[in-house]
């Protein structure tokens, strides 16, 4: 299953915390799509994934970056 969620025009923590609570809904094998236009969001919704033993993959367009999560 993928889940999408939209964190533009939030401010930290914001986009984390929203980030956190859609993981926690997820299952093993499904992924998170999580749309950021802020740079500072990307590094720590990046960064907050990873330490939590997610795979985070990102792609770029236009100035908005997705970010997927995948959770094993």
């Amino acid at each position: 299953m993928e889940k999408s969620i939209d964190v533009r025009g939030l401010s930290c923590p914001l986009p984390v915390v929203q980030t956190k609570k859609a993981l926690e809904t997820l299952n093993n094998g499904d992924t998170l799509e999580v749309i950021v236009d802020n740079p500072t969001s990307i590094e720590n919704i990046s960064r907050f994934a990873k330490n939590a033993g997610y795979k985070v993959e990102k792609s770029e367009s236009k100035g908005i970056t997705v970010l997927k999560i995948y959770k094993y």
